[in-house]
């Protein structure tokens, strides 16, 4: 099941996500449900406080082909980051949450992280390029970070009244939205 992506302004987007444990009610559909929400939206990862739930969840499907081959995906349950390492490198990063803005965001190349996956198996993993990238992209989410926390005063005063208007709902994403902002209609 496809489910809104939750809008820059929620709250929930600014929250630091708490660890959850194999109990964790319906957690194979919920991620069953993010990786369809997150491929209908032509992402390349998602972080549960996107889709409204303030726990330490994210995937990530960076795969070139519908098979999978020469991609990575994984599924990260109460992920730590333990090292970021190398000169960092800018690449233009956008988010689902913040359609319609991309930035360019200064990351380090190479990420040792500690994590569960789907079946509870724990993994210390070091990620290189890409994958890295985008898992520092959404490990930012569930330490309550946004990219756009990453710009200049500058760009952020500049981008401000875009990010006004997509916390009311004036945006047009191709996938279903929520937004903090928006008016109910009576």
């Amino acid at each position: 099941m496809k489910l809104p992506i939750v809008a820059y302004g929620d709250p929930v987007l600014r929250k630091v996500c708490v660890s959850i444990d194999e109990n964790y009610p319906d957690l194979k559909k919920l991620i069953s449900d993010m990786f369809e929400t997150m491929h209908a939206a032509s992402g390349v990862g998602l972080a549960a406080p996107q889709v409204g739930l303030p726990i330490r969840l994210f995937i990530v499907d960076t795969s070139p082909d519908e098979e999978g081959k020469d991609g990575f995906k994984r599924v990260f349950l109460n992920a730590k980051i333990l090292e970021e390492t190398g000169e960092p490198w800018a690449f233009t990063e956008g988010c689902l949450s913040i359609p319609e803005i991309r930035e360019d965001v200064m990351r380090k190349p190479n990420v040792l992280v500690e994590y569960y996956d789907e079946n509870w198996k724990r993994h210390e993993e070091l990620l290189t390029g890409m994958p890295a990238r985008v898992v520092q992209h959404e490990y930012d989410h569930i330490q309550g970070k946004l990219f756009t926390d990453t710009l200049g005063l500058l760009r952020k005063r500049l981008l401000k009244s875009k990010l006004d208007a997509i916390s009311r709902g004036e945006i047009r994403a191709e996938y279903k939205m929520k937004f903090p902002q928006q008016r109910r209609k009576r």
